[in-house]
């Protein structure tokens, strides 16, 4: 189902890399909010393909037009739809898997899934270009939560094994300066040494992965739902709905298992007269709810899929093992374009939360 549905946003993808277009239907936005179309603009900028020598040659400026739930400025409460138009497209350069699956692809599932009947050409809906759509529906999101003082900011924690150890700062002046950044790193040598990276895998036809590390400040506490739908549950599915995520961690994550608990338990102080903890190992959720702490979370990216390496695979026609040597336009690393989809789809995720409990009044 390419359909999420929140308690309040209900959202809706459609389209495939080398269709006409691609385009996301919100239902449940509030109505009167006026949106600000470069602050948009901006974060579309940032995933877009072609901006930089470490992504694809693919260019594509993303431009969305808003057709219905939007008028003189402001929403109007009624479903929000925007269409994104694919303009260079070159189907040609997947005539090959129309028999031969790629490895790591959706190809094999997508075609067993829908009979053979599935778009091929570029992953068809499989595709990380629905990403696009998404983070106009999130740039849309972060806004909203913007105007109450609720910032999100990601950096790049590592690709393949270059890590960034420098404990990040949360005041706002880091905060923007990270979200101005479209490669944040915080230390300087991490940063070329990850370029450097992304680079020798392009020069051999190869691709890395990474981790991205997500911040989400001032959610206040109490919201959220024990059991099924916690925070952690619902950021997870929504940070899964993204192509190259395979994991997720919060807090310490798989660390916490290394501490006693008197270490891994986050102790209660007062600061500012606000309930805070010492620490955060749990991630800013107590119990599936909000505790008032910055919610952090990583994502584990895989390696870009598509690399020109030869690899086996099966001829579906054929029935039968061949090789294939994937030919088009890609990403040797695809983390730093994720990084405003991750941060506008968890916009997403805690605006649902916020009107849940709150109602459209909040805003």
């Amino acid at each position: 189902m390419s359909s999420i549905i929140g308690n309040k946003l209900k959202i809706s993808l459609f389209g495939e890399s080398h269709g006409e277009a691609t385009g996301i239907v919100i239902d449940g936005l509030p109505p009167g909010v006026e949106l600000n179309l470069e602050y948009i603009d901006e974060h579309m900028k940032k995933r877009s393909p072609g901006q930089s020598v470490l992504s694809t040659p693919r260019i594509e400026k993303d431009k969305y037009d808003i057709v219905s739930g939007y008028f003189q400025g402001k929403t109007t409460g009624t479903p929000l739809c925007a269409l994104i138009r694919n303009e260079n497209i070159k189907p040609g350069d997947y005539s090959e898997i129309k028999s031969k699956i790629r490895p790591g692809h959706g190809d094999y599932t997508g075609f067993v899934k829908y009979k053979g009947f599935n778009d091929y050409r570029g992953g068809g809906h499989f595709s990380g270009r629905l990403t696009a759509p998404l983070t106009f529906a999130g740039a849309i999101a972060m806004q909203i939560l913007q105007s109450k003082n609720i910032h999100i900011v990601s950096r790049i924690k590592s690709i393949k094994d270059i890590t960034d150890d420098i404990e990040i700062n949360l005041q706002e002046n880091e905060i923007d300066r990270l979200s101005k950044m479209n490669f944040p790193v915080l230390s300087p040598d991490k940063l070329s040494l990850m370029q450097e990276k992304i680079t020798e895998a392009k020069e051999n036809n190869n691709s890395v992965g990474g981790i991205i590390e997500t911040y989400i400040v001032n959610v206040p506490a109490g919201y959220g739902e024990p059991f099924f739908d916690s925070v952690e549950s619902k950021l997870s599915h929504m940070m899964f709905s993204i192509p190259a995520v395979k994991g997720i961690e919060f807090g310490a994550g798989f660390n916490i298992t290394t501490l006693a608990g008197c270490n891994a338990n986050d102790e209660f102080i007062i600061t500012e007269n606000k309930v805070m903890t010492k620490t955060n190992n749990n991630g800013g959720i107590l119990g599936g709810i909000t505790n008032g702490m910055p919610i952090v979370f990583r994502s584990a990216i895989k390696p870009t899929s598509s690399i020109g390496i030869s690899q086996r695979t099966v001829d579906l026609h054929e029935m039968k093992e061949t090789e294939i040597n994937v030919t088009g336009r890609h990403d040797p690393c695809i983390v730093p374009r994720v990084i405003p989809v991750i941060n506008g789809a968890s916009a997403l995720v805690i605006l649902d939360l916020i009107l849940e409990r709150d109602g459209e009044l909040w805003i």
